[in-house]
């Protein structure tokens, strides 16, 4: 038998670095890009300058360039409802009927009524829990401290 591999044998890589060793530092930048950062480097503003020219000079890829740096896409937009005052729980029907007509109108999506949807859900589930610990520092005044510790270690757990 010979010493050498056999050419139909598995390509094992192994293990390229030690235990421990993760390789190239989290963060560490490719040489390539810190090649082109350093030929970059104090060009910026003659850059921007001349791409800004092209884009005034009719350029379609250099204006939509420019118009993505200056307008980022953006994510959420904002929504404006005159929305009814959520004082109670009992005021979330008409909070809602709000909600579905903007819905119904195309003043809003249906995913941003959603978001309204559970940002509403919460409040109401807020109001609840403050009205549930009122009513029970009433019924049992002498346990209002007690009432209050049990809610902050009740908080505390989750």
């Amino acid at each position: 038998m010979t010493d050498t591999p056999r050419k139909n044998a598995p390509n094992r890589r192994g293990r390229p670095f030690k235990p421990g060793n993760a390789g190239r530092p989290r963060g560490a930048r490719n040489r390539a890009t810190l090649a082109a950062a350093a030929l970059l480097e104090g060009e910026a503003e003659a850059l921007t300058r001349k791409a800004v020219e092209l884009a005034l000079g009719g350029n379609a890829f250099a204006l939509k360039l420019c118009l993505e740096r200056i307008l980022p896409p953006r994510r959420e937009r904002d929504v404006a409802l005159n929305l009814p005052t959520l004082r109670t729980p009992a005021d979330v029907g008409e909070v809602s009927a709000v909600i579905l007509a903007a819905v119904t109108n195309g003043e809003i999506t249906l995913g941003e009524a959603a978001e309204l949807a559970r940002l509403v859900a919460d409040h109401v589930s807020a109001l609840q829990s403050s009205e549930k610990h009122e009513t029970e520092a009433f019924i049992f005044p002498s346990l209002g401290s007690s009432l209050r510790r049990l809610t902050r270690s009740e908080d505390d757990d989750r």
